[in-house]
């Protein structure tokens, strides 16, 4: 049997216990531990575990430049007037050839910075795709155990098909902006269909309307489940505050119908499974590049075919161990979606087409160095 390649070593009782009641410094230092792979973490979040559960997780996402950290500091403040403490996890772009990130979402957001009960963070994506970091999951169990009411998932600037966020949030916010396009546009399948609320940002600007006009003609294509939930469509103006209290007053009923539906329970398990999936997934794609060369080799040159060489890594696979942290090499699988409120993640409701395939394809700055030539 291989050896991981880190032992784990004890961590340090006293900031684990500091991190238990909030202590921002300590939040900190495990959330690096998070992001970075640490052996140390395996052990971490399973102490850890017994205290989560409690957090309320809402996403926000949609497309480069409709507004989201904006928004997102709104909301911040919103929530706390309302005497709740929330986290902010901030998922920013990462360099495909430096591996660096500006990590700016929380310029929008400083009038926060010094609030106590308001914790940011933000999280570069290291190559990963779907619109969030490989080590979100994580970072929330850190977060949510810490004590915060609410974290609040801000993903990084996505496109239609990047909709990694409806395996995480309770609650799923997708914001879009006038000059989205047509009406076909809307109707496409993708991030649209994923929202448990639209927010239509920037209302102050030409053409707000038709976007919602769009977005009306888009739900009427699909089919309400009787008691299921219909996504409201919300317009805003982030900067003023314009239309905020009743994004809040949306969000705060979607949490109630959550719960007593029983859809909450549903998608937190559908959530542990793509963590698990994932997880799994990391630890045999780690293996696999180990005898991938010769086999690719001899698929090459045509003397085996590529579901013979697939039959034999898998036949290697024997002893194949999780190792004590996330593999570098981390991917998700892309949650199957349907029409909103009747093909969510963790819903029961049969869906209008199957589930889509996994996709594990981290950016190459990802890659170890052996693997870039």
């Amino acid at each position: 049997m291989a050896s991981p390649p880190h032992a784990p070593s004890a961590f340090n009782r006293g900031e684990l216990d500091r991190a238990l009641t909030g202590d921002t410094r300590a939040v900190a230092r495990l959330l690096s531990l998070v992001e970075d792979g640490s052996p140390r973490m395996r052990e971490v979040i399973r102490d850890l575990l017994p205290r989560t559960g409690q957090a309320r997780i809402i996403g926000l996402t949609g497309a480069p430049g409709v507004g989201k950290s904006t928004l997102t500091g709104a909301l911040v403040g919103a929530f706390r007037a309302a005497g709740r403490r929330l986290a902010v996890l901030a998922v920013d772009p990462t360099s495909p050839f430096t591996g660096g990130a500006l990590l700016g979402d929380r310029i929008r957001m400083q009038q926060h910075a010094t609030d106590e009960a308001v914790f940011i963070r933000s999280m570069a994506t290291r190559g990963h795709l779907g619109g969030l970091a490989a080590t979100t999951p994580q970072a929330i169990r850190v977060l949510d155990a810490a004590g915060f009411e609410l974290i609040i998932i801000e993903t990084v600037g996505v496109g239609q098909a990047e909709v990694a966020i409806a395996s995480l949030a309770d609650s799923v916010v997708v914001l879009l902006a006038p000059g989205m396009g047509d009406a076909i546009q809307a109707a496409k399948a993708g991030l649209l269909e994923v929202a448990d609320l639209y927010v239509v940002n920037k209302a102050d600007k030409p053409d707000a309307q038709q976007v919602v006009r769009d977005l009306r003609n888009m739900l009427a294509l699909g089919t309400s489940e009787p008691g299921g939930w219909k996504p409201p469509i919300i317009t805003t103006t982030a900067t003023t505050g314009e239309g905020l209290a009743e994004l809040v007053t949306r969000l705060d009923a979607h949490w109630e119908w959550l719960g007593s539906s029983g859809e909450l329970q549903r998608r937190r398990q559908a959530r542990a499974r793509e963590e698990i999936t994932a997880l799994a997934f990391a630890a045999l794609r780690d293996r696999v590049t180990e005898s991938v060369d010769e086999l690719a080799a001899r698929v090459a040159d045509g003397t085996l075919d590529p579901f013979q060489a697939a039959e034999e890594i898998l036949a290697q696979q024997k002893d194949l161990r999780l190792y004590p942290w996330v593999s570098r090499l981390s991917c998700r699988s892309t949650p199957s979606t349907g029409r909103p409120g009747s093909g969510r993640p963790g819903s029961d409701r049969p869906r209008r087409w199957p589930p889509s395939p996994p996709s594990c394809e981290p950016s190459r700055s990802c890659w170890p160095s052996s693997m870039r030539s």
